[in-house]
């Protein structure tokens, strides 16, 4: 077995951070019936990444008196499940909803489009989770995947390589999913572990580890903790921690309160100027400052399967959030692979595709277990 580390360089004059990435990786095969590659690491198996790189400029969460907080509550107020249902359900479809589906029709419909672009390619699978595997529910602690969505995903893993990618701590997406054959990448892929080899997922048996924010734990902590005792006089709010990021929920919470609870964390974060703060649907996200997201994760993970420059690879990427536009970006940038975004209404994306809700989502990737499979047969 070979063991090879990826290391994040630190530049003292920058910042008094330190990030360390660590990878490990075997010669064996990490996916169950998948090929897969070992990271190719020059000069005795180190990897150094230029600290500048990585970190990324802190956010201005104030801009001047609050006004970026009222922008995001006017933001969210349009964009609320409420809001969208009711002008689903009582308006034709527009002119703007039938441009929007033919740049981004739908992966069901094209699906031999699709299929026929990866003939004699990889595909390389990443699946979001909340609002993509599992329906959005007013309790995140309850975003529970159906056994039968939970076998599709199973079925996928078995014929390509597979990862969660998702703003949820990794031991909270894995209980959801409870599949051992993937990569977890966890806090929106700031904690990515790869696959058990073994059928039952045990802590510390893992292919991959790459946490490139370790060193924001402790802060990321006094936050939540701070941050439990600032939003209790709030109902509905909840704050989840999600190792090393943490997210605000206020699905639960009154409308006319959403300004209070984000001025409340406004007023947390301007003592933390190494942490930045974005919206998601129904949530703030807090997260280290450093050049790092989904999109970047996805990166990560074909290079350690050995396709980081392979134009044979075809990356499949499919989520509903915003969070996930870093990796639909990616995609664009590469010319390669396709994007799904997963939305029952128009919205700006770089995603090429769109399925409407998680059951299209159990649809496609049954319909490309199918294909493999017959694929396989005719060989």
């Amino acid at each position: 077995m070979t063991n090879q580390n990826v290391v994040v360089a630190s530049d003292r004059k920058s910042s008094n951070i330190g990030l360390k990435i660590t990878v490990t990786l075997t010669n064996s095969t990490l996916f169950s019936g998948a090929d897969s590659k070992a990271l190719p690491a020059p000069g005795g198996g180190f990897i150094t990444i230029s600290r500048k790189n990585i970190l990324r400029k802190p956010t201005d969460t104030t801009d001047q008196g609050g006004n970026k907080i009222n922008a995001w509550v006017n933001s969210l107020r349009a964009s609320s499940p409420t809001r969208l249902k009711s002008s689903i359900a009582f308006s034709p479809q527009t002119e703007e909803q039938t441009s929007w589906i033919a740049r981004h029709p739908s992966a069901l419909s094209k699906f031999e489009e699709i299929v026929n672009a990866s003939k004699g390619k990889k595909i390389v699978m990443f699946l979001d989770y909340d609002g993509t595997l599992a329906p959005i529910v007013e309790d995140p602690d309850r975003a529970f995947m159906t056994n039968e969505m939970r076998e599709a995903v199973r079925d996928v893993a078995r014929y390509f390589p597979t990862a969660i990618v998702t703003g949820r701590c990794r031991d909270k997406v894995f209980s959801f999913v409870k599949l051992a054959g993937l990569y977890y990448a966890g806090s929106h892929g700031m904690d990515i572990e790869g696959p058990s080899k073994k059928r039952r997922y045990k802590k510390g048996d893992h292919g991959v580890l790459c946490q490139p924010a370790s060193e924001f734990l402790p802060m990321i902590n006094e936050v939540y903790q701070t941050l439990l005792e600032k939003t209790k006089s709030i109902p509905g709010a909840k704050v989840e921690n999600n190792k090393f990021c943490l997210s605000v929920h206020f699905r639960c919470v009154d409308e006319n309160s959403w300004g209070t609870l984000a001025e409340q964390v406004r007023v947390v974060l301007d003592k933390y100027p190494k942490l930045t703060l974005t919206q998601g649907r129904m949530v703030l996200e807090i997260r280290p400052t450093i050049k790092w997201d989904k999109g970047k994760a996805l990166e990560f993970l074909l290079e350690a399967l050995g396709y980081a420059n392979s134009k044979d690879v075809v990356p499949v990427y499919i989520g509903d959030d915003r969070t996930d536009e870093d990796a639909f970006k990616v995609l664009r940038n590469r010319g390669q692979g396709f994007g799904i975004l997963v939305s029952k209404t128009p919205k700006e994306t770089h995603a090429s595709y769109s399925l409407q809700e998680p059951s299209e989502v159990k649809d496609f990737l049954r319909r490309l277990v199918q294909w493999k499979r017959l694929s396989l047969r005719q060989v």
